[in-house]
């Protein structure tokens, strides 16, 4: 039995996610191992090809489109809520402040960048980035994961990502935050099977939260308690992570759209012409 590579964040969502099929309550005739790796690196990692599955920033993928298929499942968006600037309390930011995102190809990073052009960015791993805004190595930061609810009292939010996206989208749409990309040289018979496969953990994972979530915790599997990872699940992984709807596929698109208008991409893509064909297994045996 061959075994894949499915690469996530260490964050709690992800870590929740996946966890079904390594505590072996989703039947797979596929083996796979999971390797956890901060966002900046999932990223430069899928730029590279390095693994068969993996968690992505969607404003990553029209770079590695010809490369990976995207996957409809394990979908992290925001509605109404999503990676935060904060600076000190009192501090004021100045035209080419100083900030730290946790990389260069994340949502928030092109969202950012479009917002505040002038700015002097310094990336770094998501777990660093409070730290530098307190220590005064920069000005801001853009904080992501659980960050996002249990911040230093001495910050405050200077601007929430999600004001910036309701004003570059239009409004009415979800944040596109985390998807998951599959290698295409995948043989597409297996590539539908890893996709079932994943959507029936994530669904397992979902209707089973509590009993998942008191196994997580017990093996320090998480870096929240289990208050925090309550309130985090219930905003990144819930019944909206299982399959991508339609209004979440149009809510790419527009990412999709920004980016290109403002020079991030050499040319514009929609989501559906990437995703593996759903009838494909059906038409197979029938």
């Amino acid at each position: 039995m061959k075994t894949l590579q499915i690469s996530h964040s260490p964050d709690a969502d992800d870590i929740f996610m996946y966890y079904a099929i390594k505590f072996g309550w989703i039947g797979a005739d596929i083996k796979f191992e999971n390797i956890a790796l901060d966002i900046q690196t999932l990223n430069d990692e899928a730029l590279k090809g390095t693994y068969d599955i993996s968690a992505i920033s969607f404003a990553l993928y029209p770079l590695i489109c010809h490369d990976y298929a995207l996957l409809r499942t394990a979908v992290s968006f925001g509605e109404g809520y999503g990676p935060k600037l904060i600076r000190k309390k009192g501090s004021k930011l100045k035209k080419n402040f100083k900030v730290a995102l946790s990389g260069a190809h994340t949502t928030n990073a092109l969202l950012f960048k479009t917002a505040y052009p002038d700015a002097r960015i310094v990336y770094k791993n998501f777990l660093e980035i409070e730290r530098a805004v307190l220590d005064g190595e920069t000005d801001a930061g853009v904080l992501i994961h659980e960050s996002i609810l249990n911040y230093d009292s001495t910050l405050e939010v200077e601007r929430e990502i999600w004001s910036i996206w309701e004003e570059l989208s239009g409004g009415g749409l979800p944040l596109p935050l985390g998807g998951m990309a599959l290698r295409r040289s995948m043989p597409l018979k297996r590539a539908c099977e890893c996709e079932e496969i994943l959507i029936k953990a994530v669904k397992v994972a979902v209707n089973c939260k509590k009993q998942l979530s008191s196994m997580l915790l017990e093996r320090g599997l998480v870096r929240v308690d289990d208050k925090m990872l309550d309130r985090y699940l219930n905003l990144y992984a819930n019944d909206k992570s299982v399959r991508m709807d339609e209004k979440q596929l149009i809510a790419i698109d527009k990412l999709f759209e920004i980016g290109y208008n403002h020079g991030f991409y050499d040319k514009k893509i929609e989501a559906n012409d990437f995703l593996i064909p759903e009838g494909y297994m059906q038409d197979r045996l029938s």
